[in-house]
C-alpha cells in the first residue's frame, strides 16, 4: 500500500494518488456503494455508456505513451461507436428515452424549390 517501506512484499499501486488508488478502474472504490443507494439519471446514463465503451476502456489500459494524438484517436473511436450504436438501435432514441431525457428535434434541411 501507499507509504509502505521499500522491499515490502506487496507491489506498489500503479497510480499513486490519494483519490485514485486503483489504476484498473475509472471509478472510485466507493462508486458501487453510492450507486446502490440513489443513482442519478446522469450516473445511470454514464454507466450505460461505459458499458457500451468497455472495449475502448480495455484498449486504453494497454496504452503506455499517451499523447494528444492518442487521446484524439480514442475520442474519434468513441464518437464513431456511439454513432454506429445509434444507427443500429431497435428504436431510434431509445438511450435518451430509457434514461428520462427528451429526444432532440431532428434537423430538416430546407430543400430548393427549383
Amino acid at each position: 500500500m501507499l507509504g509502505e517501506p521499500p522491499g515490502s512484499p506487496r507491489p506498489a499501486p500503479l497510480v499513486r494518488s490519494r483519490t485514485m488508488r486503483y489504476a484498473h478502474s475509472v471509478r472510485l472504490p466507493a462508486y458501487a456503494r453510492i450507486m446502490l443507494s440513489q443513482p442519478t439519471r446522469i450516473e445511470l446514463l454514464e454507466l450505460d455508456i461505459d458499458v457500451r465503451l468497455a472495449d475502448l476502456w480495455r484498449e486504453a489500459v494497454d496504452v503506455s505513451d499517451w499523447s494528444l494524438e492518442v487521446v484524439a484517436a480514442f475520442i474519434r473511436a468513441a464518437y464513431g461507436k456511439g454513432y454506429c450504436d445509434a444507427l443500429t438501435e431497435d428504436a431510434p432514441g431509445a438511450l435518451c428515452l430509457d434514461h428520462g431525457y427528451r429526444l432532440p428535434d431532428r434537423y430538416v434541411a430546407e430543400r430548393d424549390a427549383a
